[in-house]
């Protein structure tokens, strides 16, 4: 890459519009990154723990928890790190692993949540065959298969981003490296590698939250006709977590992304909640909502408890 450049550095400006406020955001950014951490990690202990939770469903919400640790962790620690009033400063590779990172993890937990749809659409419209489709070869197969998506997606962004000739300003107008803050900074012209990054990402988007649409358009046809208001209840239930946390995860994206002229306050703060807050979210979503959850993480305390006494 330093055939390409001249720099060798560039300064992350942060937030727009929040000069002053570092002290402050960094108290509540930290503790919504710790609680993240925390969250996340002890739904993966309670799936890990309850031979119950040994499914399809959870084995995938597993993996989403690990998403949801690793995701934010991407740009969360560099941001802390500058607004605790360290260098602002981030090499060009960190910068470019920055981006390729991120829309890695991005694109492949997107690829995730369709799978995830997948899996409750043949749980609830294909009960009796569920453990013959979703046998574990298959889930293996479809989360292998996220994750080569994911990682193609990043290396065209990354590969569009950065053979282009960086030579002037090093001074990012963002918290972090992404292909709309680190565009302007090139002397070559831009359009195409710009098109490129909308396009790629909006494209899969929209495919992504079309397999999820149609998923649940079935499921929300099936839910109708069972008779019973328990069974209902049980299945809109365990629906109902997974596609909110659908509606946070996509919408900023498509925020972002399609817009013509995006604002860089707005951009930020769409950012913000994609990064940190919708990880955060995720956790408290899927244990609050979940009776399967809830239970197993209370035997986790009652052990721990137990195990403390003695």
């Amino acid at each position: 890459m330093r055939n390409h450049t001249e720099l060798h550095e560039l300064i992350l400006l942060g937030i727009p519009q929040t000069e002053g406020l570092e002290t402050v955001l960094f108290v509540i950014f930290s503790c919504v990154y710790l609680f993240t951490l925390l969250g996340n990690s002890l739904i993966l202990t309670a799936i890990v723990s309850s031979s119950t939770l040994h499914t399809p469903m959870y084995f995938f919400l597993g993996l989403l928890s690990i998403f949801d640790m690793l995701f934010p962790s991407v740009t969360c620690p560099k941001m802390l790190f500058y607004l605790s009033g360290q260098s602002q400063a981030i090499s060009y590779e960190g910068c470019a692993a920055q981006l390729f990172f991120y829309h890695f993890l991005g694109a492949t937990e997107g690829c995730l949540y369709s799978v995830m749809a997948y899996d409750r659409f043949v749980a609830i419209c294909h009960p009796l065959r569920y453990m013959l489709i979703m046998r574990p070869g298959v889930c293996v197969g479809l989360v292998m298969a996220a994750w080569v998506v994911g990682c193609l997606q990043a290396t065209i962004l990354t590969s569009f981003t950065f053979q282009l000739t960086y030579c002037g300003s090093n001074r990012v107008d963002y918290f972090f490296c992404d292909i709309p803050a680190v565009l302007p900074l090139a002397c070559a012209d831009s359009s195409l590698a710009q098109r490129v990054g909308s396009s790629a990402v909006g494209f899969l988007a929209l495919m992504l939250w079309f397999s999820v649409c149609v998923s649940y358009t079935r499921i929300g046809i099936a839910i109708l006709r069972i008779r019973s208001a328990e069974g209902r209840q049980k299945a809109f239930s365990t629906c109902s977590a997974h596609l909110t946390a659908i509606l946070c995860a996509y919408g900023p994206v498509l925020i972002i992304y399609l817009q013509p002229a995006p604002d860089p306050l707005l951009g930020a703060v769409v950012q913000i909640l994609n990064n940190i807050v919708s990880p955060m979210l995720n956790s408290l979503i899927y244990s609050l909502r979940n009776r399967e959850v809830k239970s197993s993480l209370k035997r986790v305390f009652h052990n721990v408890v137990f195990i403390s006494l003695e």
